[in-house]
């Protein structure tokens, strides 16, 4: 399994929300491409980036600031967040990001999905973010009546290869993550890898996961508790072998 530190953009700076909530932020610095250098330096192998207030607003916000992050981290960076049309995508593309994220437009326009897919391939992937089984989108501010389940069948089907499934409720509250419910989108899409996002935060949770035994369960993303010196970036890759 793959460790990967995130960081997440807001007010071009270093945070974490509890739950997503924009109203309940932390900021851990204000240089997000000294964070990035950070983890490389640390052993990160990914980097997971999300720019909220693109999420929010529904068009990215930080541009410039992902740009340098793509340059100080040396290995492969996932960039999203307010990524909803084929102009902005392309633009993350030519960034350096590896993948670019598609989150709300995933449900909200399919052919968008299935156009960017036939442009990009395997450099798009789905962000599905949902509370107690049901897809959030508009930054996890709208909880919808779709299934996190049946939309992950969804993207599968159009042939995206990389899901990155966050537990809404249990991000940011080092709580542990939903093994049931990751365990579920994992037997719902079984031809795409899938990334664990939400709650990750100790090495036993990785190992958690490891235990669910899905072979599509590759990474899992691990946010506040590196920030907070819970624990490290290379106790969490230990645990991930």
């Amino acid at each position: 399994m793959i460790i990967l530190p995130a960081i997440d953009l807001k007010d071009g700076k270093c945070v974490r929300l509890r739950q997503g909530r924009a109203d309940d932020v932390t900021v851990y610095g204000d240089d997000p491409a000294q964070q990035a250098r950070d983890w490389d330096d640390q052993g990160g192998r990914e980097l997971h980036v999300v720019d909220l207030d693109g999420a929010f607003a529904g068009t990215p916000k930080h541009a410039e600031v992902i740009r340098r992050i793509i340059e100080a981290f040396r290995g492969p960076v996932e960039v999203g967040g307010g990524i909803r049309n084929l102009d902005t995508l392309r633009s993350v593309i030519e960034a350096g990001a590896t993948r670019a994220i598609i989150g709300s437009a995933a449900l909200e326009d399919p052919e968008f999905l299935t156009a960017a897919y036939e442009e990009f391939g395997d450099k798009i992937a789905v962000g599905i973010d949902a509370r107690n089984g049901f897809v959030q989108t508009k930054g996890w501010v709208e909880t919808t009546q779709v299934k996190a389940t049946d939309l992950a069948s969804a993207v599968a089907k159009i042939g995206i290869k990389t899901i990155i499934y966050t537990d809404t409720a249990t991000d940011g509250m080092l709580g542990g993550p939903n093994l049931s419910q990751m365990a579920a989108i994992c037997d719902a899409a079984p031809t795409c890898q899938i990334t664990a996002s939400g709650g990750v935060s100790s090495p036993y949770d990785v190992q958690n996961l490891k235990a669910l035994e899905r072979p599509n369960l590759r990474a899992a993303i691990v946010g506040k508790a590196l920030y907070d010196g819970r624990t490290t970036l290379r106790e969490m890759n230990v645990a991930a072998l």
